[in-house]
């Protein structure tokens, strides 16, 4: 919505229409703005997280990330607004959180609201120990940390309450945002707030019974769905400072190539613009930033630049070349993850071998990368959607000369992200911070806001890495794996990152090889290869699963194929009693797909799959056909075994959501290639994503259970390509060992 952009960043034609059309309306138009504290008044504590940190200090028992005051406020009204300690970009925990903090809070559900943390030390997660939105960890990692803060700020409403009413707190109980008392007494929690948080608060607290939940487990709307769904929500594209600058940056064709002549007479020329900064990159490149007063000039700067560029020094990949490098390496010995005797594979009566090739793939969220730096003496602050705003402002720190506390990370929503919103070198809040000391050391004295155009995004390095697989394959009429040779060749992505010192052993990448052999009781023989390349690389949404799921699955239904033999009983045989919930989401997928029992439409087949991801099991049931000589996808019927399911909309959400991202990866141009070291794709229009067109009918099912819930964000992607291409597989007779789909 026009209101909503800061008229800076369009073209001047767009501007004048603007201007002449809705002058008057557009200043009365109210803006959003996450740069203001939640609510005016009443208790304010959660606003200074570093009161949390002081108490813990004093208190010695309890850490920040159990202190109530660094999550919980309460205005007088009643309003609870609850402080996430997690990056909001799509998958929900703005919502999830809160309810699992109400529920024990045993607020007045339609009187939560949400707001994002910050670097501060209460926002780390509580199991790993650092800032991180990641591994589908939010929910699983501080479920029992957000109870207990419920329960805690509970206690202290309650002995509040008791003190007023001079009555033993034994005698009073709370519903939906109210205390009770004897004789008919009521408090609302907002009358009580200010006094409650100056009591001490409690070392031990007594959680519901799971029986007595009436917010967690209950399909619940989304805090944030009204401004999402009406374009009111601001983003950290979105951040709008007083004097505020925007800076685009023109980088080299090839990654880590450097500048050898720049003419910026043109540029400078351009009006708007304010400076043209030869800055850094990341991994030793360099750039041109143009810092002008909105978007459209800037761009117009650096695309009136003429650069010429370095590129001797830098390796030039080339997807071909790669790919012929990749079949040699899986020739090659190597580190292995599994050994086991490969003796059987001579004289196995059946034989399978197979190769699957996996490209590069962008992350492509719909918010492009972007960052906002404000510097002021010896402080700075940073407005960005950040998976990790602890190492952030680690990052920054160093880039600015200051020390980390020096930093101050405001956290934003962020329009999507699947993994490049946190990179071990903080690129882009690092890029940003460069251009912004550049510019104060310029004479500009004002924050800037870094952004990236979608070209930018696309090109600009950290991809899920290409993968070659080969396998071996011996097994006998009914089934059975007597031997399975199985080689893995592509880039670590943990390797010089934070988590290398426990991922990263005996020269293989855990995340590689993550959804190799199990559930499956397989002899297999697992080497690995990790090249080094060029060509930056991230972990993507489900990480390693997104190619290993697919191996698996497809090789698996495979065998029972050729054996001819029910690809559902085939697995189930292979679960025997050791993989209940594998079990339990299959059958759950099956029963709601009336697999086996209902006649499909003339031209369709089944397809099955079924992969354990961050602690969560996904099956899927589909139905597929073939139009033209292109697959198609009618229905998916998913049974899910997450736990329990503290917002089963978001579950629903998550699994039709990372399934879409799963049929990306099967459509034609879903792949990033290199020509010579350059980028070849840009933009959607050669970068495939499916869209809502593309979208089979979807039904999501979920496993009853009262365990502690686990990980939803990811495990829904990795058995869609795989469910499709055992569907295609069948109706073809060729199996598929390509993502994208090839058919040829």
């Amino acid at each position: 919505m026009l209101p909503y952009f800061d008229r800076g960043d369009m073209p001047r034609a767009l501007q004048r229409l603007l201007t002449r059309d809705q002058a008057d309306d557009a200043a009365t138009l109210p803006r959003r703005s996450f740069l203001k504290l939640a609510g005016a008044g009443g208790l304010a504590l959660g606003a200074f997280p570093h009161l949390a940190i002081a108490q813990a200090d004093g208190a010695g028992a309890l850490k920040p990330t159990q202190q109530p005051s660094a999550f919980v406020h309460i205005a007088p009204n009643g309003e609870v607004t609850v402080t996430i300690n997690r990056l909001e970009f799509g998958q929900g925990v703005q919502t999830a959180l809160p309810m699992i903090l109400a529920e024990e809070l045993d607020a007045d559900w339609s009187k939560v609201r949400s707001r994002h943390g910050s670097n501060d030390a209460a926002y780390l997660d509580p199991l790993f120990g650092i800032h991180l939105t990641g591994g589908s960890n939010s929910i699983k990692n501080s479920f029992t940390q957000y109870r207990e803060l419920g329960a805690r700020a509970r206690a202290m409403l309650l002995g509040a309450a008791a003190a007023r009413w001079n009555v033993d707190v034994a005698k009073l109980s709370t519903h939906a945002g109210t205390v009770l008392g004897p004789g008919g007494r009521k408090l609302g929690y907002g009358e009580l707030a200010e006094a409650a948080m100056a009591l001490p608060v409690p070392d031990k607290v007594t959680l519901k019974d799971p029986k007595a939940f009436r917010i967690i487990g209950r399909p619940t709307a989304r805090l944030d769905s009204r401004a999402k769904s009406s374009g009111r929500q601001d983003f950290g594209i979105d951040v709008r400072l007083q004097g505020q600058l925007t800076a685009v940056v023109a980088r080299p064709p090839v990654f880590g190539a450097r500048l050898s002549s720049v003419d910026d007479t043109a540029a400078r020329a351009i009006k708007g613009v304010k400076a043209v900064l030869r800055v850094p990159l990341d991994r030793g490149a360099e750039g041109v930033a143009i810092v002008a007063q909105g978007y459209w000039p800037a761009k117009q700067g650096r695309d009136a630049l003429k650069l010429q560029w370095d590129m001797a020094p830098v390796e030039k990949v080339d997807s071909e070349r790669q790919l012929a490098q990749y079949r040699e390496l899986a020739g090659r010995p190597g580190p292995r993850h599994f050994d086991a005797d490969m003796a059987p594979l001579a004289t196995a009566p059946r034989k399978l071998e197979a190769e699957f090739v996996f490209p590069y793939l962008a992350h492509a969220p719909m918010e492009p990368l972007n960052c906002t730096v404000r510097l002021a003496g010896e402080r700075a602050e940073v407005w960005t959607g950040s998976q990790s705003p602890g190492l952030d402002a680690a990052a920054a720190a160093r880039v600015l000369g200051l020390k980390p506390e020096q930093v101050a990370v405001h956290v934003q929503m962020a329009g999507g992200g699947f993994g490049r919103r946190m990179s071990s070198t903080s690129d882009f809040v690092v890029e940003a911070c460069e251009i912004a000391k550049a510019a104060r050391n310029a004479g500009l004295d004002a924050p800037v806001r870094t952004l990236w155009s979608r070209e930018d995004d696309m090109r600009g390095g950290y991809y899920r890495p290409m993968h070659l697989h080969r396998a071996h394959i011996g097994f006998d009429d009914r089934g059975k794996v007597l031997a399975w040779d199985h080689v893995i060749v592509g880039q670590s992505v943990t390797t010089g990152s934070v988590f290398e010192q426990f991922m990263v052993k005996n020269g293989i990448d855990a995340t590689a090889t993550e959804g190799m052999r199990d559930p499956y009781p397989l002899p297999m023989r697992l080497t690995v290869q990790h090249p080094k390349l060029n060509v930056p690389v991230l972990w993507w949404r489900s990480v390693g699963s997104t190619h290993t799921a697919f191996v698996m699955e497809t090789l698996i239904d495979e065998i029972a194929r050729s054996t001819k033999q029910d690809p559902v009983a085939y697995r189930m045989g292979l679960f025997g009693d050791k993989h209940p919930r594998h079990r339990a989401a299959l059958q759950l997928a099956v029963d709601k797909s009336g697999y086996g029992k209902k006649r499909l439409p003339a031209g369709r087949a089944w397809g099955v799959a079924v992969h354990e991801s961050f602690s969560t099991v996904v099956a899927y049931v589909v139905e597929a056909s073939m139009r033209q000589g292109r697959p198609v996808l009618h229905r998916v019927t998913a049974g899910v075994h997450c736990n329990l399911a503290v917002n089963p909309r978001t579950v629903e959400a998550q699994a039709q959501g990372a399934a879409m991202m799963g049929l990306s990866m099967c459509l034609p141009g879903a792949a990033i290639t290199l020509k010579d070291g350059q980028v070849e794709q840009s933009n959607f229009g050669d970068y495939t994503v499916a869209r809502i067109t593309d979208m089979p009918q979807f039904d999501v099912h979920i496993v009853p259970s009262a365990d502690a819930p686990t990980g939803m964000g990811e495990p829904g992607l990795p058995p869609l390509a795989p469910a499709f291409a055992n569907a295609v597989a069948r109706l073809t007779g060729k199996p598929l060992r390509q993502l994208p789909f090839n058919l040829a």
